[in-house]
């Protein structure tokens, strides 16, 4: 397993810096103690999130009798769909249903750190597939324990960008929020092709052969 990917994908699929916009829009009415709570458990839901998918994620789908390699097929399809938002500067795991929710939670003053900040915004099905996806790919414990590793990344990332949130928006604007947007998204359309590829090799070995020729 190239050691680097998961982090990659992960940086791109999570990318804090889109969801910036939302946060500050959610937190505007919370005071500083409220938005620092926030912060830190947006940015541990996002480690929980990605070190259970890592370590439990392949079990799950042996227990529902389905195959690595349609898992990574369904995956790949699923990070090239959110790359496609992303591309349209939308948030990977974006729903408008799920946003409309959040700010209904807001205004009502219910915490808003796990939903939507967390799931689906930050992490969410691509996410997790991702995990699961680099996780079958692991051949030693240490190897699993740097994708768990690489959880604590992205909370550390989450916690730091969230907590910049207003500089950035002023130094970045919307502007520059949905470049860096789109970019990520450039980034997770190719992991995504790659990820589609091995997949389809597996389940068709004939496919195989042909590219070898």
């Amino acid at each position: 397993m190239d050691i680097y990917k998961p982090l990659v994908a992960l940086l791109a699929i999570v990318n804090p810096i889109g969801v910036v916009p939302f946060y500050i829009h959610y937190t505007q009415t919370f005071s500083k103690a409220q938005r620092q709570q926030t912060i830190a458990v947006s940015a541990f839901s996002a480690f929980l999130v990605i070190a259970i998918s890592a370590i439990a994620g392949l079990r799950v789908i042996e227990f529902f009798g389905i195959s690595l390699a349609s898992f990574q097929v369904g995956g790949g399809t699923l990070l090239l769909i959110s790359s496609l938002q992303m591309l349209n500067a939308q948030p990977a795991e974006s729903r408008a249903e799920d946003v409309s929710e959040g700010a209904s939670k807001a205004a009502s003053g219910a915490s808003i750190a796990v939903v939507p900040l967390t799931i689906p915004l930050l992490t969410g099905p691509a996410t997790i597939s991702t995990m699961v996806i680099y996780a079958e790919k692991t051949r030693h414990w240490w190897e699993l324990a740097v994708l768990v590793g690489y959880g604590v990344v992205v909370g550390a990332v989450t916690y730091l960008v969230f907590s910049a949130a207003g500089r950035i928006a002023r130094v970045l604007g919307q502007t520059g929020i949905n470049i860096m947007t789109r970019l990520m998204g450039l980034i997770l359309a190719a992991l995504a092709v790659e990820l589609l590829a091995d997949g389809l090799v597996k389940l068709f070995p004939v496919l195989a052969s042909h590219l070898a020729n």
